[in-house]
């Protein structure tokens, strides 16, 4: 059986890493895999491909269930692929109850593109977490980047309100909403109105679309603006445009597809992307030393069977939880284990 890190080529070992950086979609795909479900053993190849990494516009598609993110998600990765650039999607569906197993209906909606050696398709289970994204989304989205792709779609499994994991992730977030459906504006601005880059009104077909529009003009504060679609900026601030589409036939999705390129520039050109890539970077560093710690710290209490004894202690009121939290991670701060 062929190892995951690596193969044998000419007799020589080749990293899934370098594999990756020369566009190999096996490779891709298999240390995508790798990084879902063995973490530690991805840590290598994903050390070696970072300083290749930060290239792509990562566009999250996010909003409620039922509005059309999937439809949406095909119609502009095969605009950006008619303009040539690689396409990367990564779908982050829910898991079974039965099976634990993800949903993967998006490689069934998005059948065409998936024919297309330009695209690489990812379907993620997001295992039980909140915040519309998988554990492993951030660095599948390195390992699309390094691999070449211009533009990567991160699609949200659709939770509503909590799907704010997104702005940590994507540089343009793309807010679906559809007319009639209680997306109105008291419903949603408390969370998810609030970290849109751009706003899509898919099916905008159906009644009281243009209502819609207006809420959001008066949410946003541009009421007086008629070009809904305009990508306004004021003072250098920018103001999420609010763009109108049929998905399923592709209306809108070009001048929508424009509104997201239009973000793009402004955040070079505005210097927001070294800015808000920075704090991607502090909060992911933050995670792995929490993730770090947090398995180091377990397993040294659990070993010594420590753990079960401080529980049981809890249970029958001899000691309260801040004291036994601080008298469990007094040895590591006071530096008494080794490395």
């Amino acid at each position: 059986m062929e190892p995951l890190s690596g193969i044998k080529i000419g007799g020589s070992s080749v990293s899934l890493a370098e594999r990756v950086l020369r566009g190999d979609v096996r490779a891709t795909g298999r240390l995508i895999s790798l990084i879902e479900n063995a973490p530690e053993e991805a840590e290598q190849e994903l050390r070696a491909l970072h300083a290749y990494t930060g290239n792509a516009h990562v566009v999250g598609i996010t909003g409620s269930p039922g509005i059309g993110k999937s439809t949406l998600t095909d119609r502009l990765a095969k605009r950006w692929r008619k303009e040539g650039f690689q396409v990367g999607i990564i779908a982050v569906d829910p898991n079974s109850p039965f099976s634990g197993g993800a949903l993967l209906g998006d490689r069934v909606r998005m059948q065409d593109l998936a024919t297309d050696p330009g695209v690489f398709i990812r379907s993620m289970g997001a295992r039980g977490r909140l915040g519309g994204l998988a554990r492993a989304t951030h660095n599948a989205i390195r390992v699309l980047d390094a691999a070449g792709k211009g533009v990567i779609f991160v699609e949200t499994v659709g939770v509503g309100q909590s799907e704010v994991d997104i702005v940590r992730t994507a540089d343009t977030v793309v807010v679906g909403l559809v007319p009639g459906m209680g997306d109105d504006i008291q419903t949603i601005k408390a969370g998810i109105l609030e970290i849109a880059d751009v706003f899509a009104i898919n099916k905008a077909d159906r009644p009281d679309a243009n209502r819609l529009v207006i809420e959001l003009q008066m949410a946003l504060g541009t009421s007086g603006n008629a070009d809904t679609g305009a990508s306004a900026r004021t003072e250098g601030r920018w103001i999420p445009p609010i763009e109108q589409t049929i998905a399923s036939t592709g209306e809108g999705t070009g001048a929508l597809r424009k509104a997201i390129a239009d973000h793009w520039e402004h955040l070079q050109r505005s210097g927001e992307l070294e800015t808000r890539r920075r704090a991607r970077y502090e909060a992911e560093l933050q995670s792995v030393v929490e993730d770090h710690w947090r398995k180091r710290f377990f397993e040294y209490w659990q070993q010594r069977g420590h753990w079960e004894q401080v529980v049981e202690q809890l249970l029958r009121k001899e000691i309260d939880p801040f004291t036994a939290a601080q008298q469990l991670l007094s040895p590591f701060l006071d530096s008494e284990i080794g490395g």
